[in-house]
């Protein structure tokens, strides 16, 4: 749903990234197989996350658990093992019944063209169809996605009860419920329900920083549009935001060495990290940078430097700290200047900043109408060019955009030199000191 977990294959080793790829894989064809080609629509990083802990656990050789593929553009063309069975399709019914909550959240809040009352009735139907369809494949292993969808209509109550002086984690509440529930579900398919209760306190902790990292990325155009975003609506300003998410990215890492896995190291590689990775970047893109821990050239591998050390965020360009002042001690709300777009309740001296953000950049330039964006897109898709070209005009927005395969969000060159205990490359970290 959120999407916040993307490795860079300059920070996976050869055999983890093949590992990567055959979860996501699995996944999609699941999706393909079980609702049709449609609902492969619905494959998002972060689903494949429970196909990769039913696997970790399951005391089954990997070997078992994948089956052939055929030739995909996605994988230039290349046939590959990927994944298959109970876990795989348990991660295309979540991210179904997930993808259908988005766009119906989407569809009420009146986002981009949804606006449109044609493109939001058929979208619409296209959600709720979606919903049944996960829904029945739950069931098929075993999951009730009641929870998720109870938690889900929840959020509409709990955001409008959010105000200043309550607590952000009162908001992303319901998202930890949902993702608890599928991540501990994991644990009853691998056979394994003593891992229950771990998992379900990992998969809480994720479902929260998922929801406050979704938050950060979006804090500047939400401030920019007036639309309503839990760090603003409560008050929760950067650095109290960056302290809930290191304590979950803690409290994930604490979880899963509770957990009995067979073999835990993409797991662990995925839930501590990448979550390290995707709140340093979330945060720059926020315009928040974080100080590495220090760490001496001769202190790699753990000598010399400290286990664990936390990231901080660092100084603005000014010179100014962000947040040097807590939020609850200036309301948040304020009677909005002339110059905001009208409706626009959010402070302009925010500790987020400027409700541009740091660097606003220009206005995009128009895109096609709706019918014809959507048949560009078509054109992209079925071509591979959405994949595999370096950039691209967005026919609905104007703006160039990177071709999915060519996204890279760290400054590694491919050394090739990687750590064998996590699968990293050694120059994308400050310290392999992990017990992975």
């Amino acid at each position: 749903m959120f999407g916040i977990i993307r490795p860079c294959r300059h920070r996976l080793s050869e055999k983890l990234q093949s590992e990567w790829m055959a979860h996501l894989c699995g996944m999609c064809l699941a999706l393909r197989d079980d609702h049709g080609q449609a609902a492969r629509a619905a494959t998002n990083y972060d689903g494949l996350i429970i196909s990769v802990l039913v696997e970790a656990q399951s005391a089954r050789p990997t070997a078992e658990g994948r089956r052939k593929a055929g030739p995909c553009p996605l994988r230039a063309m290349r046939r590959a093992e990927v994944a298959m069975g109970e876990g795989a399709r348990l991660a295309g019914a979540v991210s179904l019944v997930l993808a259908s909550a988005k766009m119906r959240d989407h569809i009420d809040d009146g986002d981009g063209v949804y606006k449109r009352r044609a493109v939001a009735g058929g979208a619409r139907r296209v959600a709720e169809r979606w919903a049944r369809q996960g829904a029945g494949t739950a069931l098929d292993v075993g999951f009730d996605t009641a929870v998720m969808v109870e938690a889900v209509d929840r959020q509409v109550e709990v955001e409008a009860l959010a105000g200043p002086g309550v607590s952000v984690l009162t908001v992303t509440e319901p998202t930890e419920t949902a993702t608890g529930a599928a991540f501990a579900h994991t644990a009853l398919l691998a056979e394994r329900p003593e891992n229950a209760e771990s998992l379900a306190e990992a998969g809480r902790l994720f479902g929260r920083l998922a929801h406050l990292l979704d938050a950060v990325e979006d804090i500047h155009a939400d401030r920019a549009a007036g639309a309503w975003n839990p760090l603003l609506a409560t008050g929760t300003g950067p650095d109290e935001a960056h302290r809930l998410c290191r304590d979950a990215a803690t409290g994930i890492r604490l979880a899963l060495d509770e957990v009995g896995f067979e073999n835990g190291v993409l797991a662990h590689r995925l839930l501590v990290h990448e979550v390290d990775e995707a709140i340093g970047r979330s945060f720059r893109h926020a315009g928040f940078p974080l100080e590495s821990p220090s760490c001496s050239t001769g202190a790699k591998h753990g000598k010399g430097c400290a286990k664990h050390a936390e990231p901080r965020l660092a100084a603005r360009p000014d010179g100014s700290w962000p947040n040097q002042q807590s939020p609850y001690q200036q309301p948040p709300y304020q009677q909005p200047p002339h110059q905001q777009p009208p409706g626009n309740p959010y402070d302009p001296n925010s500790p987020w900043g400027p409700p541009g953000g740091p660097t606003p950049p220009p206005p995009p330039p128009g895109g096609h109408n709706v019918f014809v964006a959507c048949a560009i897109w078509a054109g992209l898709c079925c071509t591979c060019q959405w994949c595999f070209r370096e950039s691209f005009e967005d026919p609905c927005t104007g703006q160039q955009r990177e071709g999915c395969c060519h996204k890279c969000d760290c400054d590694c060159g491919g050394c090739g030199d990687v750590c064998e205990g996590c699968g990293s490359c050694c120059d994308c970290c400050e310290c392999c000191s992990c017990d992975c």
